[in-house]
């Protein structure tokens, strides 16, 4: 059965409570069982993971590699500023990577308009709430199908 990761950075564990302004009411929980229902409705699993440190996330797209994991859709959040060693890691794999974002980090402080991991990913969803997630899962569902 064809496989998606979905992992999360530091800090949207507190999704829901964390400046629901920006981030919205929805916890991370609610994002998960949303692309649960997303990748079981066509037959993929799909498994989460969530760390605030950086060397777990790096770790987990390292262990992807070996798990054989289809896909990975990655919420990088502050990490992705600044992560040479995730932007490393998701070069060193050949899971493809869609990096995801809930809000518009291009409307937002100037510090956040940069991301050390856009030039290793596939592409970049952005600003659509949890949406961002859902829009990514299809993507990788796709991309998925057609790799047959």
């Amino acid at each position: 059965m064809a496989k998606v990761l979905v992992m999360h950075g530091p800090n949207l564990n507190l999704l829901g409570r964390r400046e629901p302004d920006i981030y919205g009411y929805e916890t991370l929980s609610d994002i998960n069982d949303m692309l649960q229902k997303q990748a079981a409705a066509q037959g993929v699993e799909a498994d989460f993971f969530q760390s605030n440190h950086e060397g777990a996330l790096v770790d987990a797209l390292q262990q992807a590699q070996i798990d054989g994991v289809d896909f990975i859709i990655l919420n990088a959040a502050a990490y992705t500023h600044y992560s040479i060693a995730i932007r490393d890691a998701i070069a060193a794999i050949q899971v493809p990577v869609i990096e995801v974002h809930i809000s518009n980090v291009h409307t937002r402080e100037e510090f956040r308009h940069n991301s050390v991991i856009a030039p290793v990913v596939m592409g970049q969803i952005l600003g659509f709430g949890i949406d961002s997630y859902y829009a990514a899962m299809a993507v990788a569902l796709k991309k998925i199908k057609e790799k047959g």
